[in-house]
C-alpha cells in the first residue's frame, strides 16, 4: 500500500505557529497599554493606597544607594580595590532596580529628580562629614536648597 497524497504527519495549523511557543496561546486579552495591571505583579501585591507609600519608600532608599555607590565607585580607584568595586556593583544594582520599582507607580521626571537629588546631597554631606571635601556656608545652603526642592515634589504629587 502506498501513501498517497492525503497521508502522513499532521502538521499544525498556520495559526497555531504564530502563538506562544510552548503551550499554546497566552491566556487573557492582549492589552496595548504599554505596562498593563496583569504585568505588575509586585505591585499588585499591595492595596491600591500603600502603592504610592512603598513606591516612595523604595525611592528613598534607592536614593541612598545612590549615594552608597558613588562613594564606593570614588574609593575603588579605578576599579582596582576589590572591596569598593563589590560595594559599588552590588549598590548601584540595587539602586537602579529600586529606581525602577518605583518608576512603576511614580512619574519618571519626580522620580529621577528625587533620585539624583537623595543622591548627589548625601554623597556630599558625607564628602563634608568626612573630611574629604571643605564645608563651606554656600555648599551647605545650595545643599538645603536641594533637599527643599526633593521636599516640594513630593508634596506636590
Amino acid at each position: 500500500m502506498g501513501a498517497t497524497l492525503g497521508d502522513g504527519p499532521r502538521r499544525r495549523p498556520r495559526s497555531a505557529l504564530l502563538c506562544h511557543p510552548v503551550g499554546g496561546p497566552r491566556p487573557g486579552p492582549r492589552t496595548r497599554a504599554p505596562y498593563p495591571d496583569s504585568d505588575k505583579t509586585a505591585v499588585l501585591l499591595l492595596p491600591r493606597p500603600w502603592r504610592p507609600v512603598v513606591s516612595w519608600l523604595v525611592l528613598v532608599l534607592s536614593g541612598v544607594l545612590e549615594a552608597v555607590w558613588a562613594t564606593a565607585l570614588g574609593r575603588s580607584e579605578g576599579f582596582t580595590r576589590p572591596g569598593p568595586t563589590v560595594v559599588f556593583a552590588v549598590a548601584i544594582l540595587a539602586s537602579m532596580a529600586g529606581l525602577a520599582y518605583a518608576m512603576r507607580e511614580l512619574p519618571v521626571g519626580t522620580s529621577y529628580a528625587v533620585w539624583v537629588g537623595i543622591g548627589a546631597t548625601l554623597t556630599v554631606a558625607y564628602a563634608m562629614v568626612t573630611g574629604t571635601e571643605p564645608v563651606s556656608v554656600p555648599k551647605v545652603v545650595f545643599l538645603t536648597m536641594i533637599v527643599g526642592g526633593v521636599v516640594g515634589l513630593k508634596l506636590v504629587h
